[in-house]
């Protein structure tokens, strides 16, 4: 999956009822990261779907900060180094840098968007509009739950499966 990880066997892909600790957690690791990053941050935003309440999720806290520039990156690197993260790049996914947690924190996935990052904008969208449209954050949990179990090994066959979804979804938030 990740190069050096490739030998690695797969995490697998396990799909959880919502837990009411995930926003709890998120405030924690959007308390430790802002303290280090302090002013470079402009937001930290806890997006993916455990940050939607009530829908079913991998049981993973997924954060967004958003920083004023790409120029910013380098001490954002630095920083969040300091409290162990490895910088992981962008993974093929321009306007996002990955961030690695070390194991023994919550379980979690930090990106870094410079402001105007499209990925940024995407993720942030999707959670708003699941937030309010709680049909359709049934129906993505379902079809998460079924995706889990067709591609319980499989995480990339998992994300590729439910991109049409996604893309529907987003399509609707700008024709809302």
């Amino acid at each position: 999956m990740f190069g050096e990880d490739a030998g690695r066997l797969p995490d697998p892909v396990v799909i959880e009822d919502y837990d009411p600790r995930w926003p709890r957690l998120f405030e924690m690791l959007r308390a430790r990261i802002g303290v280090v990053l302090d002013s470079l941050a402009i937001s930290i935003e806890h997006v993916g779907s455990a940050a939607v309440p009530g829908l079913a999720a991998k049981p993973i806290i997924d954060i967004d900060v958003l920083i004023r520039s790409a120029a910013d990156l380098p001490l954002v690197i630095r920083k969040l180094a300091d409290l162990g993260y490895e910088h992981r790049g962008d993974l093929g996914v321009s306007g996002r840098e990955v961030f690695r947690a070390e194991p023994d924190i919550v379980q979690h996935h930090l990106y870094v968007c410079p402001s105007g990052s499209r990925e940024y904008e995407r993720h942030i969208m999707f959670r708003n509009y699941l937030r309010a449209h709680g049909a359709d954050a049934t129906a993505y949990g379902v079809l998460k739950r079924d995706l889990a179990n067709k591609f319980h090994n499989d995480r990339e066959g998992y994300n590729q499966a439910k991109s049409e979804f996604v893309q529907r979804i987003l399509q609707r938030t700008l024709e809302e």
